[in-house]
Order: structure tokens, then sequence, then C-alpha cells
């Protein structure tokens, strides 16, 4: 049996608790965390054995101590576990940066005990209450050794990565860095940016604002995370985030410059190779956030026709994690969008509807 302790405890640490309970109900679990509440209600529902109120003696019985916290404190905790942990207890993080938790690690001269972590997984929900023993399956979960990391402790967190249900993938510390600031942070800038310049375009009436429910609002829904902990991210990641960032306006540059000159191929090739790189991208529930699974469906304009959809989901016992009407066409195939919580129920649920004459379609 293993003890693990997390420092945090919201989305990221409840979910890694609660896949490491499903696979392993006998470990010891046990959390620290400033947010009391979200700690009685694990204790309650029997995610954790034991709530610590401190960052203590406690955490030496600990195998596994799982720092969860914002990426700019985790440094901190570091110092104070360097005195209380055993021999063998491997430290590890899930922050979205790796470059300064590693020169941390080194300055406090703990690199044979400390493993980089960084589940790439998220919701647009923050928080204990969000989070699911679920939401880490096949979402990449990025492994980063320190240059005195033992192969055998290497090996035996990727086959704890691996009982959560994610798949490890072992990189170093500087082009995980380089990875995420052009697949994950620029994406989060150009939308947050996006969402702000629509804004700031709109007319009086706010004629944008109405007609923004369809594609727009699904290419810019990472601007709605957490505005506190992308500051952070873009701080700590900020040299690397600068170099794609330069590259991204320099991209746009020629992009205004083939439509301002009505260089029409040049834009046809825009679209076909981005469409034809995307395409060639494996859907895994990676990155910020999951992977949507979702369908849309063609129905009557006339009273009880949702209903009827939800009703014949649920004598299938399909769960809906969400359901609208969507009122804007221009990017969207159907007019109602269900949305489910995995992928198995998503195409159930489009068999189902298809063989009762729903007119149904789902995006790649």
């Amino acid at each position: 049996m293993k003890t693990i302790g997390f420092i945090g405890f919201g989305l990221i640490g409840g979910s890694i608790a609660k896949s490491i309970r499903k696979a392993h109900p006998d470990y010891k679990l046990a959390a620290y965390s400033r947010t009391r509440s979200s700690l009685e209600q694990a204790l309650e529902d029997h995610t954790i054995d034991e709530i610590w109120d401190q960052v203590d003696a406690s955490f030496s019985s600990c195998d596994y101590v799982f720092l969860c916290t914002p990426v700019s404190f985790n440094a901190d905790y570091l110092e104070k576990l360097k005195p209380l942990i055993k021999e063998g207890c491997i430290i590890t993080d899930v922050g979205s940066t790796k470059g300064n938790i590693h020169q941390a690690v080194i300055r406090l001269s703990m690199e044979d005990c400390f493993i980089g972590g960084h589940p790439m997984a998220g919701s647009e929900r923050t928080g204990y209450a969000a989070s699911s023993d679920i939401l880490l399956e096949n979402a990449y979960y990025v492994i980063t050794p320190t240059a005195k990391s033992r192969p055998e402790d290497v090996q035996t967190f990727q086959n704890l990565v691996t009982d959560m249900g994610a798949i490890p993938l072992i990189l170093n510390d500087k082009l995980h860095d380089q990875i995420v600031a052009a697949t994950s942070h620029l994406p989060h800038i150009i939308a947050s940016a996006l969402v702000n310049l629509v804004r700031d375009s709109d007319t009086k009436e706010e004629t944008m604002k109405q007609v923004a429910a369809g594609g727009f609002k699904d290419i810019t829904r990472i601007a709605s995370s957490s505005p506190v902990m992308w500051e952070q991210i873009c701080m700590e990641n900020r040299s690397n985030l600068a170099d794609i960032l330069k590259k991204y306006i320099a991209s746009l540059n020629h992009i205004l410059n083939d439509i301002e000159h009505a260089n029409a191929s040049a834009i046809r090739r825009l679209f076909e190779e981005s469409g034809e790189y995307r395409n060639s991208i494996q859907d895994r529930s990676s990155g910020p956030l999951p992977k949507e699974y979702s369908i849309y469906c063609d129905i009557v304009d006339q009273a009880g026709a949702i209903a009827t959809i939800a009703t014949t989901l649920s004598v299938h016992q399909l769960s809906i994690k969400n359901i609208g009407i969507i009122h804007n066409r221009e990017f969207e195939e159907g007019v109602l969008k269900i949305e489910f919580y995995e992928e198995e129920a998503c195409q159930e649920a489009a068999e189902i509807l298809s063989a009762c004459h729903y007119q149904v379609y789902q995006r790649s």
C-alpha cells in the first residue's frame, strides 16, 4: 500500500486523486489545501482518507507528493517539503510550465526526488466540485524527469500515470515549455484577444455579440478560463510565448498582405494547408480543455420537440451533459446541439436518433 499526499486540491488535484482511488482503492490518500471545504467534501465522498491541516511531518509518510497549487507557489512548497520527506519519496507537480520548477529543484538540490508532470486535461469549470475520475482518460500526461531521476522511479511513475487512464509522454522541461507555448498558451491569448477585438468593434446595439453564438463562440471557448491562472502561466513561460507570438504576428502580416493585394491563391493555400494539417491531428482529450463530444440535430419547431429527444435518449440510459438551441447556423450543421460526457454515448445517441428518422450531424 502506498501513501500519496496532495498540496492543493482543486480540479486537477481532485481528478488525479479520484483516478488513483478508482485504480488503487487500497492506497492511502491525504491532502492539504487552503480551501478546507473541498477537503471536507473529498473526505465525505471517500476520495481521500485524511485531511492534513498544514505542511508538516504528516508528509513524511508519503511515497508520492503531488503539488497542485498555482505554478508560482509550488517552489515554496518544495522548500517546505525538503526536510520532511522520507527516502524514496517522489515529489511531482501538475503545472503547465516546467522550466521554473525544474530550476527551483536544482537550486534546492532535490533533483533525485523530483519528477515533473503536466496532465494535459482541463475543464471550463474549476475547483474540486468539478473534478472527475475520467478527466485524465486518454489525455497526454507529460513527464519531465530531472538529470538525476532514477530510471526505475520514472518507470514507476509512468505506471501510476497509466493507472489513472492517461497516456504518459516523457519530455525534457525546456522542450515541454516550447511545445505548450505554441499549442496551449498562444491559443488562449488569441482567443482572448479576438473576443476583446469583437467587443471593442461592436455596434452600440451589440449586434456582433448577438450573432456570435455559433462558430465564434465555439473557437473562443477557452477565453473563459481562469484569468489568475493564465496570468501566471504567461509570466512563467513568457520567453517561449514571446517567441511564438512574434511568429504568429508575422504570419498575420503575411495574410494581411495577401488580402490587401487580392492574392486569392495564397489565401486558398492557407485554408487548404491548415485544413490538411488539422485533419491529421489525433483526437484526444489533450490540451487546456477536454474534447467535446457533440451531435447536431435538425428538429421541427414545435412544442415538446426537445423533450421528445431528451426522453428518447433517457430511455436508452444516455446521460446528456448539455443541450441547447443553436441560433447561428453559419458554422453549425443543425439547430439543436447535444453534448455528452463520453465519446461512446455520443456515437450511440447519433445512431439512435438517426434510427428515429432525425437528421443528425457530427463534427470531426
